[in-house]
């Protein structure tokens, strides 16, 4: 059943049922633009590699489509590719990157970083190369992030700009069904509320 969120965003109710919610965090998760190792196909994980040219005019065109509605905060992963996104998007939308979490860095890919796809296939064609992070894990910490969020900021809405596997680890769980794959520069949208999570889209594509 869908929602119905009032103008000023804090008040829920559900159609045909007896529930209101009083404070609903409303979340944009934002992959970082393009880098070079996009671009070549390699892995990139917890390797701190920079936005290209195309990075950060993606950046430019994210900030653009957030543009439609208010934010109220704005958090980074630390590394590098994805805090430069988050400092493009916050000068277009007059925010400051509040804070950095490590557990919204990348997955770890362990011996398979800086290998193009075919090349970690090729030593490894089960996919578990040496090292490699599992994506609970990823989940975990990630899910972990937005609940503190959430709690700091009950009624706001927050921007995350993250990574491809975090994002795509969250919105596995709370989806409950495998996301496609997080475009560069893609926004994804859910909220929480004391009645839980709701993914509301993906890739800028409502579900």
């Amino acid at each position: 059943m869908s929602p119905e969120i009032d103008v000023a965003g804090q008040v829920r109710r559900y159609p045909g049922l007896s529930i209101t919610v009083w404070w609903v965090t409303y979340f944009g998760l934002v992959r970082h633009g393009e880098t070079d190792w996009n671009l070549h196909g390699r892995l990139q994980g917890s390797s701190d590699i920079p936005l290209n040219v195309t990075g950060r005019g993606q950046a430019r065109e994210a900030a653009h489509r957030l543009a439609t509605r208010d934010w109220d905060q704005l958090v980074s992963s630390p590394l590098s590719r994805a805090y430069e996104t988050a400092t493009i998007i916050g000068t277009a939308l007059g925010l400051t990157v509040r804070e950095t979490y490590p557990e919204l860095a990348e997955r770890h890919y362990g011996a398979a970083e800086g290998l193009t796809d075919w090349e970690a296939y090729h030593q490894w064609p089960h996919g578990w190369y040496p090292g490699l992070e599992p994506r609970r894990s990823v989940a975990e910490r990630g899910l972990a992030v937005l609940d503190e969020l959430a709690k700091q900021y009950p009624d706001d809405a927050v921007l995350v700009v993250s990574h491809g596997g975090v994002i795509r680890a969250i919105l596995d769980v709370v989806h409950t069904r495998r996301s496609p794959r997080i475009l560069n520069a893609g926004v994804s949208t859910l909220t929480v509320d004391d009645q839980g999570w709701q993914v509301h889209s993906i890739n800028g594509v409502d579900v």
